[in-house]
């Protein structure tokens, strides 16, 4: 693992390893600072608990429109960076700067509008309603704050500075739970604001860590971004974000879409089956945590070497970090298999839930391996500039695919939440399979957003 790298624009290695573990620290206390929020929260109540999640299901889709400029942007960078065109590097950062927050504006204003309405249409009512009006008005309304985030949280990771990144995260996370336990609360002196304290909260912290994240942008740049750079409008520049981050995001919204169907057959089979789908699915994500940065981290890698122009190793090294992300993946594997009862204990002490989720949790050894091959190769697909690929094959696979064969096995050949987990592995290994040919055949290699020509006639800014 060691061995994987490309040089960053300063010329030195940049170790996979070095990449990953902060990308794997900042996701894992993501996750953990989110069940932390969760949990102050129900000691308000059920339906404080119940409303802000309906409310997070609209910012969780405003934030998948913003990282179509931010990923799109980071991957257009890094291949820039690989062929050492570093002034066009810092003028592509500055115009996704400027596009994700004229996004992240409308975004805000449409929340700022229309929230009650949102809310209203999801049939929500009383102070269920009341709750998720009030977080989405004001965490909606300044989603604008994470729309530059975003932007310079991926440009900074695909510089090489993950740790840094992580770091940034981790204090926004840290002051949004101090946030939310003295404004929820009323501590020291502050009003008790409840749901409005844990908005916020989230406010507040995000636009430190904003402050924060433009400081380090010119900590890191091998070319700072000039202020006239964030008002220049590419359309060279647009398209080839666009080119990128609209498949990228497309797919998210599909993945994500199958799984809304999924839940609604989940529904059918009862409370038991919902809570226990519910908790398998929180075990299950620390499973692939691992994979989730590799992935990150290779198509950082990736994404320098076709820029360079330098294919081959691109090839290799996606193949090295897939041997990888599968050994760890199938170490938490055996130990959430292992573990499966007790890990379910956790969360409840309903007999039949944890009979069901852990039943399910056994297939993870089959779904996992498929899902690890996918995180890795796809992402890497996309620093090489092949992002539309993976999104026809998801649309066939998910779609045409996974959804009538889970209704099959749950409601022809009555399996109940297994049918849902095989039909779900079925996908992943569909698409595993694709992508693993699709790497191979190296027709990726034709999708380079710095052809070799570009890299030969760097002009006088390197």
């Amino acid at each position: 693992m060691a061995t994987i790298g490309a040089k960053n624009g300063l010329g030195e290695k940049l170790n996979l390893f070095h990449l990953t573990w902060p990308i794997f620290l900042e996701v894992f206390l993501f996750m953990l600072m989110g069940i932390a929020d969760t949990f102050m929260l129900s000691s308000l109540s059920d339906d404080a608990v119940s409303g802000v999640g309906a409310a997070n299901q609209y910012i969780h889709i405003a934030i998948l429109i913003l990282e179509v400029v931010g990923n799109g942007a980071a991957i257009v960078v890094s291949q820039y960076l690989g062929s050492k065109r570093y002034m066009e590097a810092s003028k592509i950062s500055g115009l996704a700067v400027t596009l994700n927050l004229g996004v992240g504006i409308l975004l805000s204003i449409g929340f700022l509008l229309f929230s009650k309405s949102m809310m209203t249409a999801m049939n929500l009512q009383g102070d269920v309603l009341v709750h998720a009006h009030r977080y989405l008005s004001i965490v909606g309304g300044a989603i604008f704050l994470q729309a530059v985030i975003n932007a310079l949280a991926a440009i900074i990771r695909v510089h090489g500075f993950t740790k840094q990144t992580m770091f940034v995260s981790l204090g926004m996370n840290i002051i949004h739970v101090i946030g939310n336990y003295v404004l929820i609360f009323g501590k020291f002196g502050f009003p008790e604001l409840g749901v409005q304290g844990a908005a916020i909260s989230s406010v507040v912290s995000r636009f430190v860590a904003l402050i924060v994240f433009f400081w380090l942008l010119y900590q890191v740049m091998e070319y700072r971004v000039k202020v006239q750079y964030y008002f220049t409008i590419s359309k060279e520049y647009i398209r080839k974000i666009l080119q990128i981050g609209l498949p990228s995001a497309f797919e998210q919204i599909l993945y994500q879409g199958c799984q809304i169907v999924f839940l609604y057959y989940v529904t059918y089979l009862g409370a038991e089956s919902l809570a226990a789908r519910q908790y398998a699915v929180n075990i299950s994500m620390f499973t692939y945590l691992f994979a989730i940065a590799i992935g990150m981290g290779t198509a950082i890698i990736v994404g320098r070497f076709v820029g360079a122009n330098e294919k081959e190793e691109a090839y290799r090294s996606v193949w090295s970090s897939v041997k990888w992300a599968l050994l760890f993946t199938l170490v938490m594997v055996a130990i959430v298999t292992i573990f499966r009862i007790p890990l379910m204990g956790l969360f409840t002490d309903n007999e039949q839930v944890i009979k069901i989720g852990a039943s399910v949790l056994v297939l993870s050894l089959l779904l996992e391996t498929g899902r690890t091959m996918n995180i890795v190769i796809i992402n890497s697909l996309r620093a090489a500039g092949d992002a539309k690929f993976p999104v026809a094959m998801g649309a066939l696979s998910m779609v045409m695919m996974s959804l009538p064969l889970g209704y099959f096995l749950v409601f022809v050949l009555d399996l109940g939440l297994p049918g849902i987990w095989l039909a779900i592995t079925a996908d992943e290994w569909t698409r595993a399979t694709i992508m693993y040919f699709r790497w191979k055949s190296r027709r990726w290699e034709k999708f380079a957003l710095v052809h070799p020509i570009d890299v030969k006639e760097r002009s006088s800014e390197s």
